[in-house]
C-alpha cells in the first residue's frame, strides 16, 4: 500500500525513507486518518516530510498521485482502501442515490469505465451522454446532470457527482520561493553563536539536580544566565529606484533581522556603497554617516549583509563621479573593496532570481567584489548565506 505514492514523492525530490513509509502505513492501519482526504494529506505530510522547505514538492507529488490520470491505475489497484471511498460517498449521498449507483455495477465499474473513456477520448467535449466533458448527461466531467458521476475539474455547480477528481490547492512552501517574515526568521536562526552573558536568568535543571544530589536530596534550585545570540551584524539596505518592486520582501527581512539579531546595526544606501550612508531615509540629505567611520567603529568580527538588486550602470561602481545622486571622489568599487578587506564575512542578498544575474554587468561586478558571496533572497539562499556567515 502507498508504494506508488512513495515513488512519486522520491521522483519529485522529497527525501523520505522506507521507515517513514512504514510509519504512514501503520498510522493508516490505526485509522488516524479515515475516509477523509484532507486528514490523509496532513497525516502523510507530517509522516513523510521532515523539513518544511519540501512542503511544496510534497504538494505537487500528492497532486500527481491523487489527481493525475496516470494515478487512476493506483486507485483501481486499491492503494486507497475501498472502505475509505465507501465511507466518503456515504457522507454525501442519500439512500436513493446509493441505490442508483448500482446501475453501473458499483464504484469499481464506474472507475473502470472512467479510465476507459479517458483513454479513448482525444478532444474536449461539451454536452452528450458518453465522453468526459462539461454539461450533458455523461457520468464523467463537470456541470452535468448524471446522478452517479465522477466530476473532473470545474466547480461542480449542480452538486451531483459521487466522486470529485480535481487538483487540490495547498499553500506553496519551497526553498526557492520568495520569503515571508516567519520563514526568514527560521533561516536567520542558522546564524547563531549562543553564549551565557545575559543579565536575565533561567532555571538550570542540570545544576539543580547536581546540587540537590550533593545535599542528600535537599532541594537546591540553581539559575544561570540566559543564552543569547552573540553574533554581531551590520546590514546595508539599498533603497529607491529599481528596489521599489522589492520593498515588501526587504521590509520582511528587516523586521526578521531586528527580531533575530540582538546585536544589529543597519544603514541605507542607494545603488552602491560610497563614502557616506544614512540611518533615516527622511533625513538622508542632512544626516549622513561616513563610511570610513563605520569601518573604524565596528570591529572585524561583525558579519556584513548587503541587500540590493545590484542593478545599475556599471560606471556607478567603477568610476569616480559615478553616483547618480552626488559627486563621489572615489569609485564605489573601491569602498566595497575596503569593506571586504576589513571584514572576513561579507555577503550580498539579491532579490532578483539568480538565473537573471548573468545578464547584468553590474550584478556580475558586484558579485566579483564580494568574492562571489552573492545569494538569492530565497529560503535556500538565506540558509546558504547564513551557513557561510556562521563559519
Amino acid at each position: 500500500m502507498f508504494i506508488s505514492l512513495f515513488n512519486t514523492l522520491k521522483s519529485t525530490g522529497v527525501p523520505c525513507s522506507l521507515r517513514e513509509l512504514l510509519d504512514l502505513i501503520g498510522a493508516v492501519d490505526k485509522k488516524l486518518a479515515f475516509a477523509n482526504m484532507q486528514d490523509f494529506y496532513y497525516l502523510s505530510r507530517a509522516t513523510l516530510v521532515k523539513d518544511e522547505k519540501h512542503y511544496d514538492k510534497f504538494d505537487r507529488a500528492f497532486d500527481i498521485y491523487f489527481k493525475g490520470i496516470e494515478s487512476i491505475d493506483d486507485i483501481l489497484e486499491m492503494l486507497i482502501p475501498e472502505d475509505w471511498l465507501k465511507a466518503e460517498f456515504e457522507k454525501y449521498l442519500t439512500e436513493e442515490e446509493l441505490e442508483k449507483i448500482k446501475s453501473l455495477g458499483g464504484l469499481e465499474k464506474l472507475l473502470e469505465e472512467f479510465k476507459k473513456r479517458m483513454q479513448e477520448q482525444e478532444e474536449r467535449h461539451e454536452g452528450g451522454d458518453k465522453w468526459v466533458g462539461t454539461e450533458g448527461t455523461s457520468p464523467f466531467g463537470n456541470d452535468g446532470d448524471h446522478p452517479e458521476g465522477i466530476r473532473v475539474g470545474g466547480e461542480g455547480k449542480k452538486g451531483k457527482a459521487v466522486k470529485v477528481w480535481e487538483a487540490r490547492d495547498f499553500r506553496n512552501l519551497d526553498d526557492n520561493v520568495e520569503l515571508g517574515t516567519r520563514n526568514i526568521k527560521v533561516a536567520l536562526r542558522r546564524l547563531r553563536k549562543l553564549i551565557r552573558d545575559s543579565a536575565e536568568e533561567e532555571f538550570d535543571l542540570d545544576g539543580t539536580i547536581r546540587s540537590t544530589a550533593k545535599k542528600a536530596g535537599m532541594l537546591d534550585i540553581k539559575y544561570q544566565p540566559e543564552k543569547r545570540n552573540a553574533v554581531k551584524v551590520l546590514a546595508f539596505f539599498d533603497v529607491g529606484g529599481s528596489m521599489d518592486p522589492h520593498i515588501k520582501i526587504c521590509e520582511e527581512l528587516f523586521s526578521a533581522c531586528k527580531t533575530e539579531f540582538k546585536n544589529l546595526e543597519y544603514f541605507y544606501f542607494h545603488n552602491f556603497l560610497y563614502e557616506s550612508i544614512w540611518k533615516d531615509n527622511r533625513r538622508r540629505q542632512n544626516e549622513r554617516v561616513m563610511t570610513e567611520d563605520v569601518l573604524h567603529k565596528y570591529s572585524a568580527d561583525y558579519r556584513i549583509i548587503f541587500v540590493g538588486d545590484a542593478t545599475m550602470a556599471p560606471y556607478e561602481i567603477t568610476n569616480p563621479g559615478g553616483s547618480i545622486e552626488h559627486w563621489n571622489e572615489e569609485a564605489g568599487g573601491l569602498w566595497m573593496k575596503r569593506m571586504v578587506d576589513v571584514y572576513d564575512k561579507v555577503i550580498w542578498l539579491n532579490p532578483v532570481p539568480s538565473d537573471h544575474w548573468e545578464y547584468s554587468a553590474s550584478v556580475e561586478l558586484t558579485r566579483s567584489l564580494v568574492e562571489d558571496n552573492m545569494f538569492p533572497l530565497t529560503i535556500r539562499g538565506l540558509e546558504d548565506s547564513m551557513a557561510f556567515l556562521s563559519k
